[in-house]
């Protein structure tokens, strides 16, 4: 399917790569333009000057911004000048009530929605394995599979519009459970001066073993914290999670509180643009 990419931040970059590579992308759209020339000009594909520019000229179109609010605002610009039946992919992580709004929207041009976030960080994105949970209409996703090859390596179906949105809130709280377990764990072996190249490895062989503690342990033990996944973004979406769990419950989830406060304190301190692995300074502060 003839494809377009909105939004070439590390994420929107790599797809763009992978699905030039596959030979569907025929063009790309940035608010940066000299993103757009560069990627474009590796990937032999053509600028659009604006995301209504870019969705006439495709039948796929795959967005991957940072908010709620640049989401909705990419669907306004383009559904005046979506052609019908073309397929629109949301990547971008938002919260379900957003992803049910963009879908409304285009059900005014005849053209479809996909909530589509992914997870699997830049390597993921890079490698073209990224898992893909999807919500809205299964038929039309059967449709965009062929294409989403090219920069998923796992796509599931979840259900209704917004579920795939839903099924991320899933993953972003587990994914700060996780990140709490292994840089407190790798902090309190630290302090027990232990070898922790060695307790790396042997741990990571055992029931405690995960993706986190195998990628990210070596390099912020070494105080690399280059990212992956931002730890400002990981923010963003857990205060996403955080307005979820209210619309359900009166109960708070101790994670996402938790988590939120302590990536607070580290924005604060101007670690943001850092990886999520970054919560280890924290951790390491809390036993000197």
């Amino acid at each position: 399917m003839k494809t377009g990419v909105i939004g070439l931040g590390a994420m929107g970059a790599n797809m763009a790569r992978n699905l030039a590579s596959a030979g569907h992308l025929v063009t790309v759209f940035n608010r940066t333009l000299s993103t757009a020339e560069s990627i474009a000009k590796e990937c032999g594909c053509s600028i659009s000057l604006s995301p209504a520019d870019l969705a006439k000229q495709c039948e796929l179109i795959i967005v991957c911004v940072s908010r709620d609010e640049d989401v909705l605002e990419m669907i306004n610009s383009i559904k005046t000048d979506t052609n019908a039946g073309t397929i629109i992919v949301d990547t971008s992580t938002v919260s379900s009530d957003t992803a049910k709004q963009a879908a409304a929207l285009l059900q005014e041009c005849d053209a479809h929605f996909l909530d589509c976030p992914v997870s699997g960080g830049v390597e993921g994105a890079k490698n073209g394995s990224l898992a893909m949970m999807v919500g809205g209409d299964e038929a039309i996703l059967e449709k965009a599979r062929p294409t989403l090859d090219s920069i998923a390596g796992n796509i599931v179906f979840i259900g209704a519009t917004g579920s795939g949105q839903a099924t991320k809130a899933v993953n972003q709280i587990m994914a700060a459970g996780i990140n709490q377990a292994v840089t407190e764990a790798l902090a309190f072996g630290q302090a027990m001066d232990l070898p922790m190249d060695k307790v790396v490895d042997i741990v990571s062989t055992g029931a405690a073993g995960n993706w986190f503690l195998d990628h990210r342990g070596k390099t912020m033990l070494a105080g690399i914290y280059e990212p992956g996944f931002k730890l400002a973004l990981h923010h963003k979406d857990l205060s996403i999670c955080q307005s979820m769990t209210k619309s359900i419950s009166e109960n708070a989830l101790p994670i996402i509180e938790m988590t939120l406060l302590h990536y607070q304190r580290l924005m604060d301190e101007g670690f943001g643009d850092e990886d999520i692995s970054a919560l280890f300074r924290l951790k390491q502060n809390n036993l000197n």
